[in-house]
């Protein structure tokens, strides 16, 4: 623990306007701007080059849980609370089309090769064709709530994070089961592969942080992380770094070569959120750290690192 100290982090911003706990946050196609949604409703567009200046793009009736952004189409896909997807050109703001295909409350959505997966609050992921517009497949994965989706290019694969406490693997040529991977003990809420496609990290209601080989899908590692929930995970672009955001309110900054803590941030250190924090990503545009809270916020952190430890 005796490096920490040498990772400086400054909280540059904290953005405001929501009404409600804000759930959903996505990088844009363009990463200079990012999007929130939250429990009021509301997508805004927000300008890494201008923070303070949101932009409300879309204002629905239910709560917002997940967003996804089709780079090759530069669309933003919303999962609206049973109802469906919404969806935005971001050419212009405006909605395009929406698609209702659940009762239940959407979790995560990922975009892939003209693919759209829905995770649901039924245990089902639905498929639809961003082209046509259309529903292609339900993939009933249990009764349980999908929570979190992430796809290895690569190999063709989903990951699924469900609060059956599981990871399970999906083939995307032909939706069949690759691997089913078990040891947390609770839900799974956060889910990433490395940007190097060999790693794969999940973290969940446990307050555990668990490192597969994404080659096997075999366990490497399992790291108390936490003192409550893990809600998201967040690589930095070129792997090196990851962050984890929890119920437990803190950021936490880890070494993916090591699996080694670097820093924490919280209320009592670096003015960090006073509730718990629900999303984060690691900026391409500016290397910075945006987070999403139940405290209404969005915060955004410059962390420099002494990359020579």
């Amino acid at each position: 623990m005796q490096y920490m100290s040498k990772i400086q982090v400054n909280k540059l911003y904290t953005l405001t306007g929501h009404n409600d706990s804000i759930f959903a946050l996505v990088e844009g196609n363009d990463p200079q701007f990012f999007f929130t949604g939250a429990g009021d409703g509301m997508v805004v567009k927000w300008d890494l080059a201008h923070p303070k200046d949101g932009k409300l793009i879309a204002k629905l009736p239910n709560s917002v849980y997940a967003l996804e952004v089709d780079a090759s189409r530069n669309l933003l896909f919303i999962g609206h609370n049973f109802e469906g997807i919404h969806v935005i050109d971001l050419n212009t703001n405006k909605e395009i089309w929406s698609l209702k295909i659940t009762d239940a409350a959407i979790f995560d959505i990922k975009s892939h090769e003209g693919r759209l997966y829905v995770g649901t609050g039924d245990g089902v992921i639905t498929v639809l064709d961003i082209e046509e517009r259309s529903l292609l497949k339900h993939i009933k994965l249990g009764d349980e709530n999908i929570r979190v989706l992430d796809v290895h290019a690569a190999k063709g694969h989903l990951a699924v994070g469900a609060s059956d406490h599981t990871v399970k693997i999906l083939d995307l040529k032909t939706y069949a089961p690759v691997s089913k991977m078990e040891g947390h003990t609770n839900s799974v809420f956060a889910l990433r592969y490395s940007p190097d496609g060999n790693l794969l990290i999940s973290g969940g209601r446990d307050a555990h942080l668990k490192i597969w080989d994404a080659k096997e899908y075999q366990p490497v590692e399992d790291i108390v992380a936490h003192m409550y929930a893990i809600n998201y995970l967040a690589f930095r672009e070129d792997g090196k770094y990851f962050v984890t955001c929890s119920m437990d309110k803190s950021i936490k900054l880890w070494e993916t070569e090591t699996f080694h803590l670097r820093k924490v941030i919280d209320k009592s250190r670096h003015a960090g959120h006073g509730t718990s924090v629900n999303k984060v990503i690691w900026s391409r545009y500016s290397q910075q750290v945006v987070a999403v809270s139940d405290d209404r916020t969005v915060s955004i952190w410059d962390i420099a690192l002494d990359e020579h430890l």
